[in-house]
């Protein structure tokens, strides 16, 4: 375990090695992946923390307690690595348990107080019209996303507009129809805009 720790932590960039490392911990029956979890989110290096992370995102569709420390320990994590992973988390959740009955636990994420929360939810399921239920219902994801468009956090904005300039590659009309019913003197509504033409 030492050695595999040592291992992610000397690689910077990227997610397949903490993804491998997370995958041999899972399927190491001598391990408590749980524990492993909440002690890695600790750590002083973000590989370490990403890991725990991905840990929880895998434990999370059996295990409330998982999908809770995600929510509110992860999304505390100042470093945008561990908030990449805990998007990536957060969608394999919605995959494992379908996307559809995701909805209320989607929904509760979208309304936390936490940007980082938010995000999890928008940043994780891009692209959204790619997953099942949305690809059907695409003015349900252009709904939930698009309440995000005046919050105060950048790093938020950023994602929706992000994920509505995805959508709109295929559902033009639709985009275009939210966006047209937005306050365009918002400068927060504007930065979104900016991000999706």
């Amino acid at each position: 375990m030492k050695q595999l720790i040592e291992n992610i932590k000397q690689i910077e960039h990227g997610f397949k090695h903490i993804i491998e490392a997370g995958d041999i911990i899972l399927t190491d029956k001598t391990q408590n992946p749980f524990a492993l979890a909440t002690e890695f989110l600790n750590d002083g290096t973000y590989q370490v923390r990403m890991l725990g992370a991905y840990l929880l995102g895998q434990l999370s569709p059996g295990s409330s307690k998982a999908l809770d420390i995600l929510k509110t320990k992860v999304a505390q994590d100042e470093n945008w690595r561990v908030q990449e992973m805990l998007a990536k988390a957060f969608d394999y959740y919605c995959h494992t348990i379908g996307y559809e009955e995701s909805l209320p636990i989607l929904k509760e994420w979208l309304s936390d107080k936490n940007p980082n929360v938010k995000r999890a939810v928008i940043e994780g399921l891009r692209i959204w019209t790619s997953r099942p239920y949305f690809k059907e219902n695409p003015e349900i994801a252009i709904m939930l996303i698009s309440e995000h468009k005046e919050n105060e956090s950048e790093y938020l904005r950023k994602s929706v507009g992000n994920s509505l300039r995805d959508i709109r590659k295929k559902h033009p009309g639709l985009v275009d129809g939210a966006i047209a019913l937005w306050n365009k003197a918002d400068p927060n509504i504007e930065f979104v805009i900016n991000q999706i033409r």
